[in-house]
């Protein structure tokens, strides 16, 4: 027989001013008069994470026609719509009482991209949100009637006031779907466009700071594509859209600081996601498999063909199956692409500000200074193009001070108060006019891409004699086992509800495919059809809501990033 709301309350009371952990004779389902309560986890003491709980409405109540969830690129964006609404509803109805976390009701809450969530699923089925709640306690002893306040109204009211089509704006709901459609429809069309990125006109790309990713909303130039770059797409909501086209090949960004070069890059780096309405990069996409590459001093690298960059290394070192503790800023540049070249991606993203000057260039004095068989690093300059002819894979860089990529150059973008001009025929004949001397090093062929399979045994999940554990301890932290991953300099990880998800990818690589013998792209492929056809949900065994699915490439990329990594060189 199904528990109802008299059945929480009754509990609640009769456990009230019992110690703290009294709180798990709740767990279970009852049945209100809007919607199913799922008490799924109760958190061991105030301070702790959060406990866990659902709230299911059936289909035919909620309101929403399945036309609005139909395919997937719309059930993802109608779920970020209710969970942005549920979140600020969640926040209204927060009442901070008590020790710890008391009072906290919360959902996973988004920032400004659009991601694949657990937060809320949606089907012919009935719609599911995930919230966690900090059960109320006076020091560590239970608050009863404030837990049936919280459980019984407050949690009632974020159901009422988000989870209904009816407590929505509806012309809200249609305008973030649509506009969801339309990017995801933008991207599809680029590579059959010969395309790697669009900048939309109007678009609004600054940010409000570093740490402020909501756009910027004083002083604001709105971008606009020179003539020659322009072109145009029909969208299946808004119509014909226009923009800067990036053709592929190697692109160069041009222009005097604060200019707005980076800020361009980073709106492309960040294209590869959906934003929403009135983000100002709406229009802004990118080849989803788009790859933001830098240097990274100190990182580890394990085993990966850094010879295409790197050579001739004193002592004889090999640098086709290359290891080290600490890479240099041009080893570690020169390894993230390799790596990038492994796991997939047909296009490189680079800013000269935060790579390594020896790695992105040497001239011509330089050249005569240190001969080439006393240099063992090839420039990045002399492989940029190798890379395209022959791999397929494009580069947008921005540069501020090396003219000589110039010479390399299919388009060139210059940045002038912020809007773009094509500078490419100037750049060309600049170019010829100041005859480049330097000698080029990177030789007939680009060299061979890594393949690497991955060994079980060097990733440890353990910790002591508990059992396997990965936790995500911040958007750029993952403690794996006792192995720390430090993710911050992989850029287009943009959640920790995303990092979480990445931390159990690695949990279930190294648990069910990882075998010794499949590759880091066939690891990958693997863990992509188990996600496309189970859901994040496949990571746990537990219903969690705070996942967020992350790309391949950044999943790659901490798996790259463990110091422990054993890896076998296949041919």
């Amino acid at each position: 027989m199904a528990r109802g709301p008299e059945d929480l309350a009754n509990t609640l009371k009769r456990i009230d001013g019992r110690g703290y952990r009294a709180y798990r004779d709740i767990e279970g389902s009852y049945e209100l008069p809007t919607h199913k309560l799922v008490i799924d986890h109760v958190q061991g003491d105030p301070f702790a994470t959060p406990s866990r709980v659902r709230v299911v409405v059936p289909g035919a109540q909620t309101g929403f026609d399945s036309s609005l969830y139909a395919t997937a690129d719309r059930n993802r964006a109608l779920c970020d719509f209710i969970t942005r609404v549920a979140a600020a509803a969640c926040a209204r109805e927060t009442q901070r009482a008590g020790t710890g976390r008391s009072g906290v009701i919360s959902i996973d809450t988004p920032g400004p991209e659009i991601l694949e969530r657990t937060s809320v699923n949606i089907g012919d089925s009935g719609l599911e949100a995930r919230l966690s709640v900090g059960l109320p306690a006076a020091g560590r002893r239970v608050l009863g009637k404030k837990a049936a306040d919280m459980l019984l109204g407050r949690v009632s009211s974020v159901v009422t006031s988000s989870l209904f089509l009816s407590s929505l704006d509806e012309s809200a709901v249609a305008r973030h779907i649509e506009s969801i459609e339309d990017q995801c429809a933008l991207r599809e069309q680029l590579t059959d466009r010969g395309l790697v990125a669009f900048v939309g006109d109007g678009s609004s790309l600054p940010r409000r700071s570093g740490v402020d990713p909501r756009p910027m909303t004083e002083g604001v130039v709105r971008f606009r594509s020179p003539e020659s770059l322009r072109c145009e797409f029909t969208l299946p909501n808004a119509g014909t859209v226009s923009g800067m086209g990036v053709p592929a090949g190697v692109t160069v960004i041009v222009g005097g600081g604060y200019h707005g070069k980076s800020t361009l890059l980073r709106a492309m780096e960040l294209g590869v996601y959906d934003h929403p309405s009135g983000d100002g990069r709406e229009l802004v996409a990118t080849v989803p498999d788009a790859v933001k590459i830098r240097a990274e001093d100190g990182r580890s690298v394990r085993g990966v063909n850094i010879s295409p960059f790197i050579s001739n290394l004193p002592l004889g070192r090999d640098t086709v199956d290359f290891s080290t503790d600490e890479a240099s800023g041009s080893t570690s540049q020169a390894a993230n692409i390799a790596e990038a070249l492994e796991y997939g991606t047909s296009l490189l993203l680079i800013d000269e500000d935060t790579s390594a000057t020896n790695f992105m260039i040497r001239d011509q004095r330089m050249q005569e200074l240190v001969a080439k068989d006393r240099e063992p690093i090839t420039p990045f300059i002399d492989k940029v193009r190798q890379m395209h002819d022959e791999l397929g894979v494009s580069t947008i860089v921005v540069i501020g001070g090396v003219g000589d990529y110039f010479d390399v150059a299919d388009t060139v973008v210059l940045m002038d108060a912020y809007l773009p001009s094509d500078a490419t025929e100037r750049a060309r004949e600049i170019a010829s006019r100041h005859v480049n001397e330097r000698t080029s090093e990177g030789g007939e062929a680009f060299g061979r891409v890594s393949r690497r399979a991955p060994e079980p045994g060097s990733l440890d999940p353990r910790r002591g004699k508990r059992s396997e554990r990965a936790d995500a301890k911040d958007r750029s932290t993952i403690l794996f086992g006792r192995t720390a991953l430090d993710l911050s300099a992989v850029e287009q990880l943009v959640s920790v509800s995303q990092t979480r998800a990445v931390a159990d990818c690695l949990l279930l690589l190294r648990r069910r495919f990882m075998d010794g013998e499949l590759t880091v792209s066939e690891l990958l492929d693997r863990l992509d059809e188990l996600l496309d056809e189970r859901g994040l949900d496949a990571l746990s065994r537990f219903p969690l809501g705070g996942y967020a699915r992350p790309r391949r490439q950044e999943i790659a990329q901490a798996l790259n990033r463990f110091r422990t990594l054993s890896v076998r060189q296949l041919s």
